[in-house]
């Protein structure tokens, strides 16, 4: 059983056969993607077709009609563009931009500067040296003149001390 085709599908079968060429030729002028070229020439028939009854029979009239609609789609297709925000790829440019600032880096480097000055001198020496400096239990307890097993359990009781200043000022809950 064939399908019957409406009036309104023969005329845009017909529109699309007869001035595709045209509309890809004319789009192409103003943009250089081919594929953007043909998306700009479907909404120009999805438009058409939208309006069919518009549609003046003459074909002179039909194909103005066509570059009428064609040039206000590139056009709006033109101007959405130019509300996009554009990608730089000039380094000089990317880095001169300002960076976000570290207030909340810095107000953490206080609150931790804080937390170690409540420690014993002896807790906030293994942690200089273990955490901030990176030093192993053995580096550690050379630079100190210590066993390594006190700068083990220095460092375990002056981590556990740590928490429970931070859970004081209110850092931890």
């Amino acid at each position: 059983m064939k399908r019957r085709v409406s009036p309104d599908e023969q005329l845009m079968t017909a529109l699309y056969t007869e001035h595709y060429a045209v509309l890809i030729n004319f789009v192409s002028r103003y943009v250089s993607d081919r594929h953007k070229a043909e998306d700009l020439v479907q909404e120009t028939l999805l438009r058409a077709w939208k309006h069919i009854d518009h549609l003046d029979p003459e074909p002179g009239r039909t194909r103005s009609y066509l570059l009428t609609i064609a040039r206000n789609v590139v056009t709006n297709a033109w101007r959405a563009e130019q509300r996009r925000p554009k990608l730089v790829a000039d380094e000089n440019a990317v880095n001169s931009v300002p960076s976000a600032d570290n207030v909340d880096q810095m107000v953490e480097g206080w609150l931790v500067a804080e937390a170690l000055e409540r420690l014993s001198p002896e807790h906030r020496a293994v942690i200089q040296a273990m955490y901030y400096e990176g030093q192993s239990v053995a580096d550690a307890a050379r630079k100190l003149s210590v066993p390594e097993g006190t700068v083990k359990s220095r460092a375990y009781y002056a981590v556990r001390a740590l928490r429970t200043v931070f859970e004081e000022m209110g850092m931890l809950r």
